[in-house]
């Protein structure tokens, strides 16, 4: 009788976080559970990519994107703050995405990688913002799941008042084959038809021009179908979903887009496009979460 035959599987990884460098820029890697990765910039503690079980990047991130520091990186998940879009006097979705951010946490457990990063006021914010403040932003990734907390924190002696967003450029195969649910029913401001206010009719959202919406006080996560590459989306502290596609001629004036990136691409924000106001010693979060369907 002939000894049995025992074979060998190789033990699964654990979570685990690395210190790498991507396009020349500090950064991290999160390996999670079953294969799944996730990149995230110190530069503006921006999340640059994630990579789902089934080996597919769900971010878009542009081949012209610029990483020098002097603009902030067209792709990922950019930080917004203090000001969203350029409503206000500072530049244009705020000042933190072009900061450079520290790591002040990082941990793994059996199914997930976590890390912190975070970014305080300094002269430099101070000259353009004056208020004392602490921004952080925490990445946790699970499998085919990746949970985005924005959290600030008024360290100064005075009340202020911010807007914000969690920007995420969504990547897809084909805009116009996609279709974008849980929005019906809700008042949206249309900035690609002169900031008309808006209820939504339709039961989805499809892609077939340029898209700028505002959706106010949104609170059914969001369903993106798009074949098999559907996600999640569900939003926390943020009363507001933007949706943006700047479709062929608005892509055009991009310099840090190829012309083909409209096609490629579709962001669906976690928001808060009114001002919130933040008492001096309090904290402020907002969350995002992206999950495989």
């Amino acid at each position: 009788m002939s000894a049995p035959t025992f074979i060998l599987f190789p033990a699964p990884m654990k979570p685990s976080i690395e210190d790498i460098e991507f396009q020349g820029i500090e950064a991290l890697r999160l390996n999670g559970p079953n294969g799944v990765s996730a990149v995230v910039a110190k530069h503006g503690a921006q999340l640059l990519s994630w990579v789902t079980s089934d080996g597919r990047e769900r971010l878009f991130l542009s081949e012209q994107a610029c990483y020098d520091g002097s603009v902030a990186i067209r792709g990922g998940v950019p930080v917004c703050f203090p000001q969203f879009a350029s409503v206000g006097d500072l530049p244009k979705h705020g000042f933190v995405r072009t900061r450079p951010w520290t790591v002040s946490s990082r941990r793994t457990g059996d199914d997930y990688a976590l890390v912190t990063l975070q970014c305080s006021d300094d002269e430099a914010t101070r000259a353009l913002w004056p208020h004392a403040f602490l921004a952080e932003l925490t990445v946790m990734l699970e499998s085919d799941r990746v949970d985005l907390e924005f959290a600030v924190t008024n360290t100064g002696g005075e009340p202020f008042s911010f807007t914000g967003a969690l920007h995420s450029y969504l990547r897809v195969v084909q805009v116009e084959d996609i279709a974008l649910e849980g929005l019906h029913g809700h008042e949206y401001r249309d900035a690609a038809s002169g900031d008309k206010v808006i209820r939504e009719t339709g039961t989805e959202l499809i892609v077939d021009s340029e898209v700028d919406r505002v959706y106010y006080n949104v609170k059914r996560p969001q369903l993106l179908r798009a074949g098999n590459l559907s996600l999640g989306i569900q939003a926390q502290g943020f009363p507001d979903v933007v949706v943006w596609n700047p479709w062929v001629e608005q892509c055009a004036k991009l310099p840090d887009m190829p012309a083909d990136g409209w096609r490629r691409m579709l962001c669906v924000e976690a928001a808060a496009t009114r001002p919130v106001s933040l008492p001096a010693g309090e904290e402020w979060y907002g969350r995002q979460t992206l999950v495989v369907v």
